[in-house]
């Protein structure tokens, strides 16, 4: 493996250790900073700063006097939907250095990046179209001879703290800000102390497409930044998306002033493969499902269910396909798969093939480092695994994919089923009515047929049990940023 030279971080898009408050950009109020590492090289590139609750409650203080004073709410809901398109064509017009940027904080290839941009722009576009179609409803109540008439407004929660993951920062934070904007809350981002350069020009080219100082603020920082902000008791509302682990901390710092909550959580998707389907499509899909973005996404297919039948000619074909990948820098023409983020991620995703191997599954690909400088780690296909190992029971977020054999139907629904999380799946087979029928029974937020990473802006996103709480995308995901009020007037007495 080859590994090209890491980018610098261009100063037309970060400001060098400094962080968006209240429309200025500043530093840390104890002065500290941290290193920003590129993950393809393990180098320093620059440095932000470390936030700490002083901070927190300083954006929080100007998110709220953005709100009271209706710096956002006060403009027409057609020009609120102006400055979201605006949002979309400034990040179309940067977008060659933000897909650098991204790939150079997060180590996925610029043209995946570039990807993720997409739909970054596509949501700022989807939401603002929202913007100007928030209302309510109306309806008469009341006996004959006591009408009543009832309307409801929507209305903007308030402030609300965005919490975001590092996998994929310019699309995540947007999955949020876009909707919360539209809906008219002013917010506060607390980007992912491994990612946080793409959260911070973002923010930059919303004041440059207009929207108010104050109205969204970041502070940057580690794990006492989002601990702060969750518990803050001028926060109204929190979204989050990370771990399963770190929102149940969430959910019992929210409680002080029984903020709203939305949270997308961990998953173990299953992909089910049933002894009819297209395996030349399938390897393919599977491979996918996985392995996209060094299987660092929250809805990767993580457990692969084939029918007995036709097992080992899944499991080979995955693999093949999985060793024939290219491993590289960001920038690298041709990559396929970038680093891991960090040194930590990269010994916990090995520790999680080591266990399976140790539980007796095997590795038919992969299943070590590549190279000692930047943190690859090879797309692995464990077969022969069974349900109880830790391997298929925790989330990986890494390469790694576990194959179990099944004999019908039922065993793989109750296998898949067989989890605390449920946020995404995929069947696959040529019976379109099967497919339909297995997919209805599934315990998960997003069932792909014959395909398994698919969506868009208009489908909702979120999970069943401990995935999570909430959705995000669609019209669903406008709606965690809105109250509704009722209005009732007596019309006859």
């Amino acid at each position: 493996m080859t590994v090209e030279i890491g980018a610098a971080v261009p100063r037309s898009l970060v400001e060098p250790e400094r962080m968006l408050i209240d429309g200025s950009w500043v530093p840390a109020r104890s002065g500290q900073t941290f290193p920003v590492v590129d993950p393809g090289t393990g180098d320093e590139v620059t440095r932000i700063p470390e936030g700490d609750a002083a901070d927190v409650d300083t954006a929080v203080r100007a998110a709220r006097r953005a709100f009271e004073e209706e710096r956002w709410t006060g403009m027409s809901s057609q020009q609120r939907a102006v400055v979201l398109w605006r949002v979309s064509d400034l990040l179309e017009a940067r977008a060659d250095e933000l897909a650098r940027l991204e790939s150079l904080d997060v180590g996925m290839p610029v043209p995946a990046a570039r990807g993720m941009l997409g739909e970054a722009v596509n949501l700022f576009r989807y939401y603002a179209g929202w913007a100007d179609k928030i209302h309510g409803q109306s309806v008469e109540i009341g006996p004959g001879e006591r009408r009543l008439q009832g309307i409801t407004h929507k209305e903007p929660v308030g402030v609300a703290g965005l919490i975001v993951s590092w996998n994929a920062p310019l699309i995540g934070v947007s999955m949020k800000l876009a909707p919360a904007l539209a809906a008219g809350c002013t917010c506060v981002v607390k980007p992912s102390e491994e990612a946080s350069l793409s959260v911070l020009a973002l923010v930059g080219l919303l004041l440059e497409a207009g929207v108010p100082e104050g109205v969204v603020n970041v502070v940057t920082g580690h794990g006492p930044v989002g601990a702060a902000l969750a518990s803050h008791d001028d926060v109204d509302k929190v979204s989050f998306t990370g771990s399963t682990a770190v929102g149940k901390k969430i959910v019992q710092a929210a409680a002080g002033n029984l903020k709203k909550l939305s949270l997308e959580l961990g998953g173990k998707s299953p992909v089910i493969v049933l002894p009819d389907a297209d395996l030349d499509a399938v390897i393919p899909g599977v491979a996918a499902g996985i392995f996209w973005n060094s299987g660092q996404i929250c809805t990767s297919g993580t457990r692969l269910l084939v029918h007995r039948d036709i097992y080992e000619d899944v499991v080979q074909g995955v693999a093949e396909h999985a060793a024939a990948l290219k491993i590289g820098y960001g920038t690298e023409s041709g990559v396929d798969l970038g680093p891991l983020i960090s040194q930590r991620h990269l010994d916990r995703v090995a520790g999680f093939v080591e266990s399976g191997i140790a539980e007796g599954a095997r590795i038919v690909t992969g299943g070590s480092r590549v190279g000692d400088k930047g943190y690859y780690y090879e797309p692995t296909v464990v077969a022969d695994a069974d349900p109880s190992m830790r391997m298929i029971r925790e989330e990986i977020f890494g390469p790694v994919l576990g194959a179990i054999p099944f004999s019908d139907v039922a065993e793989a629904v109750a296998m898949a089923n067989d989890t605390e999380y449920g946020l995404a799946g995929s069947v696959w087979t040529r019976d379109i009515a099967t497919a339909h029928t297995v997919a209805r029974k599934l315990r998960t937020g997003r069932i792909g047929i014959n395909v398994h990473r698919a969506g868009g802006v208009q489908m909702p996103v979120g999970g069943y049990k401990q995935s999570g709480w909430g959705r995000e995308n669609g019209p669903e995901g406008l709606d965690e940023y809105l109250e509704t009020k009722s209005v009732i007037t007596l019309l006859d007495r």
